[in-house]
């Protein structure tokens, strides 16, 4: 099997044997790592739409903001 050599700064490299169960490799740790993604924002999203990412219409998103502003907050929320 080949092996490849890696530099991490410590703070990583103490995140990573802390991550490392009994009896575990360190490549074993990285195969089971999850990696997320950035979450998403409103302003990503809207973005993301607006460049046709959802097959939604400009008028319908502008619409749907429009309506947004013009909505009132409930005195009660739970009513």
């Amino acid at each position: 099997m080949a092996t490849k050599t890696i530099t991490l700064e410590l703070d990583a490299y103490e995140k990573l044997r802390h991550a490392k169960r009994a009896g575990e490799s360190f490549t074993e740790v990285v195969r089971r790592a999850v990696w997320m993604d950035a979450p998403a924002t409103g302003e990503s999203l809207l973005a993301h739409f607006r460049n046709g990412g959802s097959g939604t219409s400009d008028k319908y998103l502008d619409a749907v903001e429009d309506a947004t502003k013009q909505d009132p907050i409930p005195d009660d929320p739970w009513a």
